[in-house]
């Protein structure tokens, strides 16, 4: 920020390489890919698919100077997610990455932390940058999104633009997205053959997949006659994940009829759960059988493998830049798609032990 300030880098000029970067200040990659990402997202910044990353604009500059100097000329797709340098986002990217590329097509990335003011933000300088299609990830996806009037002013100037993981209901806009009620179906259902009645469901309920994951939940304990008893249900927001949800966690297995099972809204969740098992001095999957769900790299990051319901992840991706790339050049728009979840079973679950009468 200072460099721009001060003019020791100008609109349009290159900045220093991630790895420069990296000497200069002696901080990880990491660091510098999240400080650059940031700078990017406030617009300071902007990337080139292969040339590298370009002053936007000096923040002292009259608004009308930032808008002139902030316009990317060409083929530029703009994309926006929720996170974008953990869990399985960077896959997701880097699919799309990949294809665009491939076209002759730059990428704009930003991303909104889940934060719908974030979000703002990020379709704002979008619209600045005179970008050709936008893929979106949508933010808290199961609540009324304020930032409709962006979406509505990009069908007004004919930009084509796609949702992915979810959609928001209220525009029903085109979307690549998982059933992800199946998923939660076949992951209950897979504990429920192996005998398992006392499991209890972790969800996130600010986005859609959440809630639609804890639909397939019920559904399976309805299908297959097993009880069903609120409590079992522990739902949570983005932003009280870990103080909230972990602390119930504890609590239900400080009782004295404990819960045999697990389903996590995701595998991110399901290895912070480990951890509190572990602590508990409860062994996975002796003790407790755990199914997560995205199969990410956290699924065999631990020394617990987890049972968990797939996610196409870098073909989502791949999918998701061809039908922006279509609905750009063809100006149609390509139909919707759904992919269909599958269970990938390793040693976090086993068949319930019968416990003897005698």
């Amino acid at each position: 920020m200072e460099w721009i300030e001060t003019g020791k880098v100008n609109p349009g000029e290159k900045i220093y390489s991630e790895n420069e970067l990296v000497q200069i200040f002696g901080v990880s990659r990491h660091t510098v890919r999240q400080a650059v990402g940031d700078l990017v997202h406030e617009g300071l910044l902007y990337r080139e698919q292969g040339a590298g990353t370009f002053c936007s604009h000096n923040p002292k500059q009259s608004k009308q100077n930032q808008s002139s100097s902030s316009v990317i000329k060409g083929k530029n797709i703009g994309v926006i997610t929720t996170y974008i340098s953990d869990y399985i986002f960077p896959s997701i990217i880097r699919g799309i990455e990949s294809y665009l590329t491939t076209q002759g097509y730059t990428l704009t990335l930003s991303c909104t932390d889940n934060d719908v003011e974030k979000e703002r933000q990020c379709l704002q300088t979008m619209l600045g940058r005179n970008i050709d299609g936008l893929i979106v990830e949508p933010t808290k996806s199961s609540n009324y999104n304020p930032n409709i009037n962006y979406y509505l002013e990009l069908e007004q100037n004919n930009i084509p633009y796609l949702m992915i993981n979810q959609f928001y209901s209220q525009l029903m806009p085109p979307h690549i997205i998982m059933n992800d009620e199946h998923g939660g179906f076949i992951a209950t259902e897979h504990l429920i053959k192996l005998g398992h009645e006392k499991i209890i469901g972790l969800f996130k309920t600010d986005d859609l997949q959440g809630v639609h994951r804890m639909q397939g939940f019920i559904r399976a304990f309805r299908e297959h006659g097993v009880t069903f008893f609120p409590e079992m249900v522990i739902t949570y927001s983005t932003e009280d994940v870990n103080s909230k949800t972990l602390k119930q966690i504890e609590e239900f297995f400080s009782k004295d009829e404990k819960p045999t099972a697990i389903v996590c809204y995701n595998d991110q969740l399901a290895v912070s759960v480990l951890d509190v098992l572990r602590k508990l001095d409860l062994k996975v999957p002796e003790d407790v059988s755990i199914v997560g769900y995205d199969d990410s790299f956290l699924a065999e990051a631990t020394e617990v493998k987890l049972t968990t319901v797939t996610h196409p992840k870098m073909d989502m991706g791949i999918e998701a830049a061809k039908w922006i790339v279509s609905a750009v050049e063809n100006k149609e728009v390509p139909q919707s798609k759904v992919y269909e979840p599958e269970l990938v079973v390793r040693n976090s679950t086993m068949q319930l032990k019968k416990t003897s009468l005698i």
